[in-house]
């Protein structure tokens, strides 16, 4: 497996991995599927402001990816990110996501930030549980914030401080 910076030539697989949990699962609250220039408009902004999107792919093919963005606006944000990871359905539960994780932790430390934020739509036990490996600790829990499928979703935020201070 390699890990490396994202491209917007990455966006159509990026598209592919993400569309089919926009369309089938409450894992994602958008709810219609995004096009590759989409995709490639949002690697650019991640990146313009200095914030890491990786990919990772074996033989060649992207098979998950993960990327950090500001939390809030507002000024006194800007130590904080939050963080996203998906994955092909063939790379869940190979180490994939906690490599990707890992190697964007890094990344955020070495670029000075204080924490990070995960928000994960309950239930999903799986990205529970890859934050929580990663030392991610639940912060709060959102009720029928989200609306999807004809049914109220919940919404767990999930924090890490990457700093001693």
């Amino acid at each position: 497996m390699n890990l490396r910076d994202a491209t917007v030539d990455d966006a159509p697989a990026i598209a592919a991995i993400y569309n089919p949990y926009i369309i089938d699962t409450t894992i994602s609250f958008e709810e219609d599927p995004v096009q590759d220039d989409e995709i490639a408009r949002r690697i650019g902004d991640v990146q313009a402001a200095g914030l890491p999107w990786l990919v990772a792919e074996e033989e060649g093919v992207v098979i998950g990816y993960a990327y950090a963005t500001k939390w809030r606006v507002r000024h006194a944000y800007r130590h904080s990110v939050e963080s996203t990871v998906y994955l092909a359905p063939a790379a869940a539960r190979k180490g994939v996501g906690s490599a990707l994780y890992q190697a964007l932790l890094e990344r955020l430390r070495a670029g000075g930030y204080h924490l990070v934020i995960g928000g994960i739509a309950l239930p999903n036990d799986a990205s529970v549980a890859l934050h929580e490996k990663m030392g991610y600790e639940k912060a709060a829990h959102f009720k029928e914030v989200g609306f999807k499928f004809g049914r109220w979703l919940d919404v767990g935020y999930w924090q890490k401080k990457l700093t001693a201070d």
